[in-house]
């Protein structure tokens, strides 16, 4: 694979009311202030749009390189980039929340793509858990029990530990507790709805709430979908973490070299940890770029993790409109 088939890209980052630090110590990005809670890492939404930093096409955006060059993406179809990478640091808790799927969001929210997400747990606390989930045996209980406030009845924790790995279907109530980092793959959306925000005042104010619609699309009762999460080793150096109709997601370590094949139109790569080389290009922990449509092979040499992602089978087209 050439090096100009390499397209490395600078993240948006994203203040929220419960960020943090942590993006700038531990992978020394430039955030823009004490409360970064989000790194858009690979990212062409209209809501945080990454530029190529370097090479033949510095400083064109990603999606603009989607629109004019669709050849570096071996012609996958869509009006859109169909994934989102970004990785989140949770100094404080996450709204309990919950994501509807294409059909309710394409009706709902001017034409958008659905979010269905997976998440790698890069770091969390000894004794860390997170929210997945509900304990409401139906939907009349469900909507009983978010109108009534019962928070402590309804919210279902799970705990984790870091390298664990999530798969979130749309439908899912879920929420990243503060002290956990995670590298997040999703379809390219950025709608939301917020079940309950603590009480938490933003700017003097509460934040939107949106419960009917969560109501709406609330999965009840609640699915276990970690049961559908496969690892599979498909060699030393690869585990398959899931493969859904809108991504498969791979882990890959390197101690030394390892060459791998590449059979996919694109493959969105973050470096997890470590440093080395991808044919001959130097690459560290922090980066993150897009291995565009090449010769299918490749070659990697150091010490060094990478999680990757490439579209899946679903070919989603969105009406005009935002996300």
């Amino acid at each position: 694979m050439k090096q100009d088939r390499l397209l490395f890209l600078d993240p948006v980052f994203k203040e929220m009311i419960w960020g943090g630090e942590r993006l700038k110590k531990d992978f020394g990005y430039d955030i823009p202030g004490t409360r970064t809670g989000e790194c858009w890492a690979i990212s062409a939404h209209e809501h945080g749009d990454c530029k190529v930093s370097s090479g033949l096409y510095k400083d064109k955006t990603l999606s603009e390189l989607w629109n004019t060059k669709r050849e570096l993406f071996g012609d996958y179809p869509g009006v859109k980039f169909p994934l989102l990478v970004k990785i989140i640091d949770a100094n404080d808790d996450l709204s309990i929340q919950v994501h509807p799927d294409d059909t309710y969001a394409r009706f709902h929210e001017n034409g958008s793509f659905g979010k269905t997400e997976c998440w790698y747990i890069l770091d969390c606390k000894d004794d860390g858990d997170i929210v997945i989930g509900h304990n409401a045996k139906d939907r009349q209980e469900l909507s009983d029990m978010i109108r009534e406030k019962r928070w402590n009845e309804l919210i279902r924790t799970i705990p984790i530990k870091k390298g664990d790995f999530l798969q979130i279907e749309p439908g899912t109530v879920h929420a990243i507790k503060g002290g956990t980092m995670i590298l997040e793959t999703q379809q390219n959306s950025d709608i939301t709805y917020r079940v309950y925000d603590y009480d938490r005042l933003s700017d003097g104010r509460p934040r939107e709430l949106h419960v009917e619609k969560s109501i709406d699309v609330i999965t009840a009762p609640h699915i276990d979908h970690s049961a559908f999460v496969q690892l599979e080793t498909d060699s030393g150096n690869m585990e398959t973490l899931i493969s859904c109709p809108y991504y498969t997601v791979v882990k890959i370590h390197v101690e030394g070299r390892y060459e791998g094949s590449m059979a996919q139109p694109f493959m969105n790569v973050s470096v997890l940890e470590g440093e080395g080389t991808l044919d001959g290009t130097m690459i560290r922990k922090g980066m993150h770029f897009i291995m565009t449509n090449g010769d299918g092979s490749y070659n990697i040499e150091g010490t060094i993790t990478l999680l990757c992602s490439y579209p899946g089978i679903q070919h989603n087209e969105t009406r005009a409109g935002i996300d």
